[in-house]
């Protein structure tokens, strides 16, 4: 491709230049479609550098493409090597920082590899008003003439325009823009995205693509203020097959028809460079509870609680007992166990109807939404419990803070396990997903022994 590239050869015979060269199995890995002059220009910037000094004097380089969009640069801190990524793509240190000089010897050059073929934004030859380097407001106002014919964003593109909020995603620099497709809409009412639900998705001064990014740390949004705040994060499902990236908003002060709590919606379509920083199409709009606890089990054939539900399922009689408790339900706290916590052994065993429901009833609190805020208070002086759907069994809690790191723990019979994802924001009641099965061994916990002696 490069030796077919007239300009590209150009800039190769008289230029100072950078290349990111894809590998051959980032090519065959990929699967957007590509154009492959503008892809040429697109892995080459007029500056020679090497790795470190990309990382250390630039947040972003501009490509030789038309419109010269921006490269965005990440370094991301390891214990034992840092990597660098250029947008999504990491930079292999073993294979780079290759220097020559041009052909007339007068331009150092650089060459570096990559495990991802970086795909720019660019509407296509047959429009009128071509754009090599939309903005995030371009992209989302003429969406319809890029290479994203899977989805639409109309709904939230009309719920942007109605609350005058087009400046947010016209703002220069660099930030993460979410942007829900129609798709998502389907039991939520588009005017409950107002300003301030725009404003939360829209993590300012970042720019976020997935690979680099730290899972499950927060970042603010725009939407800041004394009534209102609420943080974004992103975290991926190792456990399934798809190993589908989520992206959480975290609710803490609300006010109005917003709802304290998190709401997880996953990534469509990840990692849009555009002028002004990154875009991810995700499924569903963030911050709008928009589905009661059953309809989140039921949500996803592969999400992180498939295998809980498919085991409700399986039992049958007391599975729909169960989930009609769940639905009559004006107020619940469910603890969920996550897919790989049925990967136990000691479950196969739990074939008996009788004894299934009371495991199941253990992970249902009635009539209570306990978020973690409210257990972490209740547990300040004394072990907080919590009476169940099991009359038998309670659950008992701790909550251990080291610094800004909150971890909160759950005992019910015998089974201490951990919460993994608290606050999940539901119409009816608010989900934990733990990372054990609670009730399943027979041995009670000190934890619990403790509590009952005192």
């Amino acid at each position: 491709m490069l030796e077919r590239n007239e300009i590209a050869n150009f800039s190769l015979y008289k230029k100072q230049v950078t290349i990111f060269a894809p590998t051959n199995e980032a090519f065959q890995k990929n699967q957007k479609p590509i154009d492959n002059d503008n892809l040429v220009l697109y892995h080459m910037i007029n500056l020679a550098k090497t790795v470190t000094e990309l990382s250390s004097q630039y947040n972003y380089v501009t490509s030789e493409l038309d419109g010269n969009p921006p490269l965005w640069i990440t370094l991301r801190r390891g214990t034992y090597h840092d990597d660098h990524y250029i947008n999504n793509a990491r930079i292999l240190q073993n294979q780079s920082n290759y220097k020559a000089r041009n052909a007339a010897n007068t331009e150092d050059q650089v060459l570096h590899k990559i495990d991802e073929v970086l795909v720019p934004v660019f509407s296509p030859k047959s429009s009128a008003d071509r754009l090599f380097n939309p903005n995030a407001w371009d992209f989302i106002a003429k969406f319809e003439s890029f290479n994203f014919k899977t989805y639409r964003i109309r709904t939230f593109r009309q719920r942007i325009n109605q609350t005058n909020k087009q400046e947010i995603f016209k703002n220069e620099g660099g930030h993460t823009f979410f942007i829900p497709i129609d798709d998502g809409f389907k039991d939520s009412k588009p005017e409950s995205v107002d300003g301030k639900v725009i404003d939360g998705h829209v993590i300012p001064k970042r720019v976020l693509f997935t690979e680099p990014t730290m899972k499950d740390y927060m970042f603010e949004t725009l939407a800041e203020s004394d009534n209102i705040r609420v943080f974004i994060s992103f975290s991926q499902d190792t456990e399934s097959k798809s190993k589908t990236i989520y992206i959480k908003s975290h609710t803490m002060v609300s006010e109005g028809n917003i709802t304290k709590g998190v709401v997880m919606a996953a990534i469509k379509e990840a990692n849009i460079p555009v002028k002004n920083g990154v875009i991810h199409l995700i499924h569903k709009p963030l911050m709008i509870v928009d589905h009661s606890v059953k309809q989140f089990l039921e949500e996803k054939e592969d999400g992180p609680l498939s295998r809980f539900y498919q085991e409700i399922l399986d039992s049958g009689d007391v599975g729909n007992e169960f989930m009609q408790t769940i639905q009559r339900a004006h107020s619940v706290t469910l603890f969920a166990p996550r897919n790989a916590a049925w990967d136990d052994g000691n479950l196969k065993n739990l074939r008996d109807k009788s004894k299934f429901r009371d495991l199941l009833n253990m992970h249902l609190v009635v009539e209570e939404k306990l978020y973690m805020d409210k257990i972490r208070d209740n547990n300040a002086r004394q072990v907080y419990q919590a009476a169940t759907l099991n009359k038998k069994k309670n659950l008992y809690f701790n909550v251990v803070e080291v610094g800004n790191n909150r971890t909160l723990t759950v005992e019910g019979g015998g089974v201490n396990a951990t919460v993994v994802q608290p606050d999940i924001a539901a119409k009816n009641g608010i989900i934990h997903i733990i990372d054990r099965v609670l009730g399943v061994n027979v041995k009670v916990s000190i934890f619990a022994l403790h509590y009952r002696l005192r």
